[in-house]
């Protein structure tokens, strides 16, 4: 059974870098037909999907985070990280790791993380 845990400071600055980094136990990040991303609710707000880093380590980013957003891994240690640039009170929000299953053609959200709460503070 595939676990995920976020981790990192639950409270940013505005206009610095919220970094996280999520820890897979239970299988590898390099798994073909996975897809290994991050997912964030803001407050009062639906899901938002900010990138992704695949098992061969090729990343995709949503159009309107692109700029600010870089997803990481470390395979040694198991893991891939969230880095945010420029973060403002709008990017709070609980953050999310999701890994996602590619199967039939289309792409499942399947395991999730706790998810964790970071503030931006003005």
């Amino acid at each position: 059974q595939v676990q995920l845990q976020e981790s990192g400071p639950g409270l940013v600055k505005d206009s610095q870098m919220l970094s996280l980094t999520c820890t897979v136990s239970g299988g590898s990040i390099t798994s073909i037909n996975y897809a290994w991303s991050w997912i964030r609710r803001p407050p009062g707000k639906g899901l938002e999907w900010l990138g992704a880093i695949t098992y061969d380590g090729s990343t995709r980013y949503s159009p309107s985070l692109k700029n600010r957003t870089a997803i990481s891994r470390d395979t040694s240690e198991n893991q891939f990280s969230l880095q945010l640039n420029s973060v403002t009170p709008e990017d709070t929000a609980v953050y999310y790791c999701v890994r996602i299953i590619y199967v039939g053609g289309i792409l499942l959200p399947h395991s999730w993380g706790q998810g964790t709460q970071v503030t931006v503070s003005s």
